[in-house]
C-alpha cells in the first residue's frame, strides 16, 4: 500500500503503528508527525521507557505495509521529552572542529589539479596550504605550477623526498585522468 493523502489519517499523531517497506525493512514505532506537503512520516523507534531513542524519517511512499497497533500519550510532550544536551553540545562541536580541519584542506584560489596533488601528497606526507603553495612536512615549498622543479626549501633530503612524491603522484594523477 503506497501511502498518498487518503491515507494520512491512518499516521495519527502518538499511534503506535508496525510498517514494512517496499525495501523490506520490518520496524514498529510511534508517529511523532507526518508532513503531508513532503510526505514524510516520523517514528519514534525503541522502547516507551529509557533516554535513548531512534528516529526514522521515512517517505510514506515507501510503506507497503501499515498496522496499528495501538495509541498512546503525545509524543512530543515536554514533560517526557528527554535530551541530553551535554552529548549534543559534544557532538556538535566535534563536528565543528572537524568541518573547520577539513576546510582547512581545501585550497583556495587553486586549480583542481593542485588540489588533487595537494590530496595526494596528504595520504602520505604532512601538508597545509599556504594562500596556494603547498607546504610540505612544515618546510618544504610546492609552489604553482606543482611540478618537481616548483619543490624549494627544507632541508636536501626533505626536499628530494617531497620531490619524488610529487612526481610519482604526478605520473598517477595522469595516468588516472587520461584513462578516464
Amino acid at each position: 500500500m503506497a501511502m498518498d493523502g487518503s491515507n494520512a489519517e491512518e499516521l495519527a499523531i502518538g499511534c503506535f503503528v508496525s510498517i514494512k517497506t517496499t525495501l523490506s525493512d520490518e520496524f514498529q514505532g510511534q508517529v511523532i508527525t507526518f508532513d503531508r506537503p513532503s510526505n514524510i512520516v516520523v517514528i519514534q523507534e525503541g522502547s516507551k521507557g529509557g533516554s535513548r531513542r531512534n528516529i526514522r524519517l521515512l517517505k510514506a511512499n515507501y510503506i507497503k505495509e501499515l498496522s496499528y497497533l495501538g495509541q498512546a500519550e503525545d509524543p512530543l510532550d515536554v514533560k517526557n521529552c528527554y535530551l541530553d544536551l551535554n552529548s549534543l553540545r559534544a557532538r556538535e562541536e566535534l563536528a565543528i572542529r572537524q568541518a573547520e580541519a577539513d576546510s582547512e584542506r581545501i585550497g583556495v584560489g587553486v586549480t583542481s589539479q593542485a588540489q588533487n596533488i595537494f590530496d595526494a601528497l596528504s595520504k602520505t606526507l604532512p601538508v597545509r596550504w599556504d594562500k596556494t603553495v603547498i607546504v610540505v612536512m612544515n618546510a618544504v615549498r610546492v609552489s604553482s605550477p606543482y611540478t618537481p622543479e616548483s619543490v624549494s626549501g627544507g632541508t636536501p633530503a626533505a626536499n628530494e623526498r617531497v620531490k619524488k612524491v610529487l612526481e610519482l603522484e604526478r605520473k598517477r594523477l595522469q595516468t588516472r585522468g587520461s584513462g578516464q
